[in-house]
């Protein structure tokens, strides 16, 4: 019999995946994860900030980082300023960095929301893919007379309504995160 769960498995995670895209889409609010994409040049090497430094945030519009070790506060610092997609501006005092997260123009929301939309058509081309992948693994199972055609059926509507159900998460965590962005 045809196993459907290696497809359903490379589904979900292309569903977790499109989900920790949508953690890094600004929304107005403070949101340690925000920064998750920064790399800071600390010990000699390349890390990420989360490795570095504790980052919390402090108030609805302002991002706190401690460094757990102080020396590194200059290159931390440097290393949110260089990642020009945040287009933020950190400032320190020589013990902690703040990083005030500006308020979005209604300019910006809208493109963020269409930015967003790109990102989950890009999500529901890869559950596409997966999809082609398992059919055509069926029907060669089928032309090599392993299953038959009421199971390349059975196949079929099972991956279909496997694609179904994905694509609603999809469009659950789209619109909650579109509503995010769109609330002042």
């Amino acid at each position: 019999m045809f196993d459907t769960k290696p497809y359903e498995a490379r589904m979900s995670a292309a569903v977790a995946h499109f989900q920790e895209e949508l953690k890094r889409v600004r929304t107005g609010r403070a949101h340690p994860s925000m920064l998750d994409s920064v790399q800071v040049e600390a010990y000699g090497q390349k890390m990420p900030l989360n490795q570095v430094a504790n980052v919390t945030a402090a108030e609805p519009q302002l991002l706190t980082i401690t460094p757990f070790n102080p020396s590194n506060i200059q290159v931390i610092a440097a290393g949110i300023r260089q990642d020009q997609s945040l287009g933020l501006n950190p400032s320190d005092d020589g013990r902690v960095i703040r990083v005030p997260i500006p308020p979005l123009t209604e300019e910006r929301r809208k493109l963020l929301v269409k930015q967003t939309s790109e990102k989950v058509e890009a999500a529901r081309i890869t559950l596409r893919n997966v999809r082609q992948d398992a059919l055509k693994e069926a029907k060669r199972r089928k032309e090599a007379k392993a299953v038959s055609e009421d199971d390349l059926k059975t196949i079929e509507k099972s991956i279909d309504a496997s694609i179904a159900s994905f694509n609603a998460q999809l469009d659950a965590s789209f619109k909650e995160k579109e509503k995010d962005i769109l609330t002042l």
